[in-house]
This record gives structure tokens, C-alpha cells and sequence, in this order.
């Protein structure tokens, strides 16, 4: 009789067990990012590796996807959310691939160049030699149409040559081509191999490549409270940043690669936005560098008309 009571005793807490098991999976609102190695990404990685997400609620797995087919997974379905630059952004949505930007990541003070040889003294210098840059629809590829831009010229005066920013960095150091358009921790190998040429240009000298992360409209709808989480859990790995600096460096190199203090290297040029930096962003330099953004996407190329609803393209309630 009490080995009965004990078995159907113990069926009931092990019911009870599972019950609490699921409810805390059912808790966990899975969510995928697409996003790259690049540099001003990474507080996502640490959100992640430190177990914030999961702390919030999250269960976020990262894909590494080039940007060029970033917003093919969006379309597919297979990722909910993408981490990419503001123009990048506009380009999708313009061309039929809607996204609304939630909250920002970094901003770039250095981090995204253009790497020339040593003979090359001016962007006029650059008229008719070789460029390897990422695919049209990239950052590279729009920071070579930036800077080309504020300098009087058009990427029609250049020839390019389609490479990723980690193998143009790579070439180009190695003696190929005349010119490489990069971003960290990449740019970081031409800074690191002055033989092989030089930096003409960067984000400090011409401010453009802001990046931040978007999601799915109706995914949005859906998951409010999960994109709030995401939000907060990026702040929160900022302030694990300032917390844990060396720590976090570790956790963040590991995941490109790099050493803590090489990773520290390639973060001194860029700088992580915070929630008061996202309010002030949103608050309307959003819109402003969008509209201006979209005169040089049309210029070279990567969308065909002007878009014609800037709201959608972003939403401040999730950085409240």
C-alpha cells in the first residue's frame, strides 16, 4: 500500500516537474538574427554568450550571414531580425523586403575605410583603377558610392571587383588590386601592413555607416514584449561592457576570432549606441540620414525610386 501512495506520489511531482520544464520553455521566445563578424555587432554575441537573452525571456539563436543575402533569410523566413547598416535598411525595404528598425547598434568612427597603394594620393587619384569592394546593396559597397559621392565622383568611375570585406582586405594586402574597401576588424590588417598601401579614407573623415537591428513587421506584431527583451538585453550587455570590460572583450573576440586586446583594438573605432543615444537618434537623425542615404542608393544603383514611407521604416517604442 505506501510503495502505491509512493509511486503515484512520485508520478505527481514528476508531472509537476515537466509542467514547471515546459512553461519555462514556453517562456523562451526563440528568435533569429542574421547578422556578420563585424565589430559594432558583437554586443549582440555577448547578450547571447553571457546569457542575457535567456535571462530576458529570449531563446535567440545568431546565423552569420553575408550582407548581401541577409534579406533573402528575412524574406524566407528563416531569420525574424537582421543586424545591418541604416541605408541597408532602406535598400530592403524599398525593394520589397520590409523591415523595421527597433533599436540602434554603433556607430562608426574609423571603423569602415577605403585602403589605397601608396601612389594613390587622392580620391581623383582613384578614376579608372580597381576597387575590390562587397556586393552593390552592402556596406562597402555604399560607403564606396559615400565617399566617392562627397568627393565629386561616381562609382561608374571606378572598375570593382566583388569581394567580401574579410578577402578584400586579404587581396589586397597581398598585392592585389588598387584599392580595397573594408570594414573591423578587417581594416585593422591593412592598418597593420603599411608596405602594402594605406587607409585614403574612413568614417571619421566621412561619417556614414551607422548599423542598426531590425525585424520582421509581423513578427513585431506578434512579439512586442520579445522585442522589447532584445532591446533591453542589448543595453544590458553595454553595461557588462563598461562592468567587465576585459571579460567581455574575451567573450566577444572568441567569437570572430580575435584576442581580447586585438578585439579592444578593433572597438576603439566604432562606438556602441545606449539607450539615451538610441532616444536622441531616433528622435529624428534617423530620418534625416535615411533621406539623405537614398540620394546615393538611387545615384548608384541599389534602389530605383525614392521610398515613399519613412515611418515604416522604424519604430521608437522599444527604447523606451
Amino acid at each position: 500500500m505506501a510503495k502505491t501512495v509512493f509511486s503515484k506520489l512520485a508520478t505527481v511531482l514528476a508531472a509537476g516537474v515537466l509542467a514547471t520544464v515546459a512553461q519555462g520553455a514556453a517562456a523562451q521566445t526563440k528568435v533569429v538574427i542574421g547578422m556578420s563578424g563585424w565589430t559594432g555587432f558583437a554586443p549582440l554575441t555577448l547578450a547571447d554568450k553571457a546569457g542575457i537573452f535567456k535571462k530576458n525571456g529570449l531563446d535567440v539563436e545568431i546565423k552569420m550571414i553575408p550582407q548581401k543575402d541577409r534579406h533573402l533569410a528575412l524574406a524566407s523566413k528563416s531569420i525574424q531580425c537582421a543586424a545591418t547598416t541604416v541605408e541597408t535598411h532602406v535598400a530592403w525595404n524599398t525593394n520589397g523586403v520590409p523591415i523595421v528598425q527597433i533599436f540602434q547598434l554603433d556607430k562608426s568612427y574609423g571603423a569602415d575605410g577605403i585602403a589605397v597603394r601608396n601612389d594613390i594620393k587622392s580620391f581623383a587619384d582613384l578614376k579608372g583603377k580597381t576597387v575590390a569592394v562587397d556586393a552593390p546593396g552592402t556596406a562597402p559597397y555604399f560607403t564606396l558610392a559615400w565617399m566617392l559621392s562627397k568627393n565629386g565622383m561616381s562609382v561608374k568611375d571606378v572598375k570593382t571587383v566583388t569581394l567580401a570585406p574579410q578577402a578584400a582586405a586579404q587581396s589586397f594586402v597581398t598585392g592585389q588590386n588598387d584599392a580595397a574597401v573594408t570594414y573591423e576588424p578587417y581594416l585593422s590588417t591593412v592598418r597593420d601592413n603599411a608596405a602594402a598601401g594605406k587607409i585614403l579614407a574612413t568614417t571619421l573623415d566621412l561619417p556614414h555607416i551607422q548599423d542598426t537591428l531590425g525585424c520582421a513587421p509581423d513578427w513585431l506584431k506578434a512579439n512586442g514584449t520579445a522585442a522589447k527583451a532584445l532591446a533591453d538585453s542589448y543595453f544590458q550587455a553595454l553595461e557588462m561592457i563598461k562592468g567587465d570590460t576585459a571579460k567581455a572583450n574575451e567573450i566577444m573576440g572568441a567569437a570572430v576570432k580575435q584576442s581580447g586586446e586585438a578585439f579592444a583594438k578593433s572597438a576603439s573605432f566604432l562606438r556602441w549606441q545606449d539607450k539615451a543615444a538610441n532616444q536622441k537618434f531616433f528622435a529624428g537623425e534617423l530620418e534625416t540620414f535615411m533621406k539623405e542615404a537614398a540620394v546615393i542608393l538611387q545615384e548608384a544603383g541599389v534602389i530605383r525610386k525614392q521610398p515613399d514611407n519613412w515611418a515604416a521604416m522604424y519604430d521608437a517604442s522599444y527604447i523606451k
